[in-house]
C-alpha cells in the first residue's frame, strides 16, 4: 500500500507513543485534547497505513552486554540468502541489505565471547562467496536506542510531551539479571508492547500483579524501552543511508553530540575501526541527501573523512530472544 501523508494529530500520537509505548489512549487523549476513541481510531489506521507497531526493546548494555556491527561484503547473488539466515539468529538485529546489493549490514548482540567468536571467526568467514568481514565494536552510543527519531519530529508542544514523558530511569548501577519469567516478558513485549497485563499474565502463567511489577521493574531499571516502528515513507523518509566517519580523537565526542542534534539521524555511536563513528541517516530524497552532507556533515570540525551508502532494503528489525 502507497503511504498516505501524515496529518498534525498523527504526528502528535506518533511522538506520544514513543515517549510512552503503553500510554493509555484516555491519557494521550486527555493531552492532546481529543476523545480516547479518536486516538483508539487513529492508531488502528496507522497500524494499517504506515506500518505502526509499538514494541519493547531491550537495551543490552543495561545486561553487560557489547553490541557489534559487522559489515559483510558478498557477491550480489547470495546477499539477501545470507541476511535472512543471519535474521534467523537470535542475536542479530537491524539487518539491511546496502551498497547496491552487494553488502549486508548487522547489528550483533553476542550473548556470550563463544557466541561472538563462532559467528565472526567460524561460520562468516567460511560462508562461500562472502568476500570479506569487518566487524565493528560498539564504544559509545551517542544516539539510538532508548532515543527514538520520533522524539525530533517536535509535534508535541513542552508541556504536553512533559505530561506524557514517563518516570526517568534509575542510574545505572551495573550489569542487571534477568531470570526466566523476565525473558518470558520481554519476548511478549518484544511482539506487542501495548499488550495488556491480563494479556501477559495468561501468556506467562504469573500473576497479573507480579507481571506489572516485573515490567514497571524492567522499565525503571532501563533494561526495558518502548520503540515505535513506522513506514519511513510515510513520514518522508524516502533516502536512507549508512555513514561511516573517520574523526580526529580529539574531536570525537564533539561530533559525536553534534550528529545527535541533527534531525536527519536516527542512530549514532562511537566505533572501533578507521572508521570512528558509524551513523544511520534518514532523508526526503537523494537532494536533501546531498544537502544533509554537503552542509551539515562538512561543517563538522574533525571530520577527516566520509563513505556512505544508501539502504536499499531492511531485512530485519530487533526483537529480543532469551539466552540460551
Amino acid at each position: 500500500m502507497e503511504a498516505q501523508p501524515l496529518d498534525a494529530l498523527d504526528l502528535k500520537l506518533l511522538q506520544a507513543l514513543q515517549l510512552d509505548g503503553r500510554a493509555a489512549f484516555s491519557r494521550i487523549g486527555e493531552v492532546l485534547g481529543v476523545s480516547d476513541q479518536t486516538v483508539a481510531r487513529r492508531f488502528r489506521r496507522l497500524r494499517t497505513t504506515a506500518g505502526l507497531r509499538v514494541v519493547g526493546m531491550v537495551d543490552e548494555t543495561r545486561l553487560g552486554r557489547t553490541g557489534w556491527i559487522v559489515r559483510l561484503r558478498c557477491t550480489p547473488d547470495v546477499a539477501e540468502q545470507l541476511a535472512t539466515a543471519l535474521a534467523r539468529r537470535p542475536d542479530t538485529s537491524y539487518i539491511d541489505l546496502i551498497a547496491g546489493g552487494t553488502e549486508v549490514l548487522c547489528a550483533m548482540k553476542p550473548r556470550s565471547q563463544k557466541d561472538r567468536d563462532e559467528l565472526l571467526f567460524d561460520r562468516l568467514q567460511r560462508t562461500p562467496r562472502v568476500i570479506s568481514v569487518s566487524a565493528h565494536c560498539l564504544l559509545h552510543n551517542f544516539y539510538g536506542g532508548p532515543l527514538g527519531w520520533l522524539d525530533k519530529i517536535q509535534a508535541l508542544d513542552a508541556e504536553q510531551e512533559e505530561a506524557l514523558r514517563p518516570p526517568h530511569v534509575e542510574p545505572r548501577s551495573g550489569p542487571v539479571a534477568l531470570d526466566t519469567d523476565d525473558e518470558a516478558l520481554l519476548v511478549l513485549l518484544g511482539r506487542d508492547g501495548r499488550a495488556t497485563f491480563s494479556e501477559l499474565q495468561s501468556a506467562t502463567g504469573q500473576s497479573e500483579s507480579a507481571v506489572k511489577r516485573r515490567v514497571e521493574r524492567l522499565r525503571s531499571s532501563g533494561v526495558l524501552y518502548y520503540d515505535v516502528q513506522h513506514d519511513s515513507a510515510s513520514l518522508g523518509q524516502g533516502v536512507r543511508a549508512m555513514l561511516w566517519l573517520t574523526v580526529a580523537p580529539s574531536a570525537l565526542a564533539d561530533t559525536g553530540r553534534a550528529l545527535a542534534e541533527h534531525r536527519e539521524v536516527r542512530f549514532a555511536a562511537a566505533i572501533t575501526g578507521q572508521a570512528n563513528i558509524a551513523a544511520s541517516v534518514a532523508c526526503p530524497d537523494t537532494g536533501e541527501f546531498y544537502r544533509y552532507l554537503s552542509e551539515k556533515i562538512g561543517a563538522l570540525q574533525g571530520v577527516q573523512f566520509v563513505e556512505t551508502a544508501l539502504t536499499l532494503r531492511q531485512i530485519k528489525q530487533l526483537t529480543y530472544e532469551p539466552s540460551r
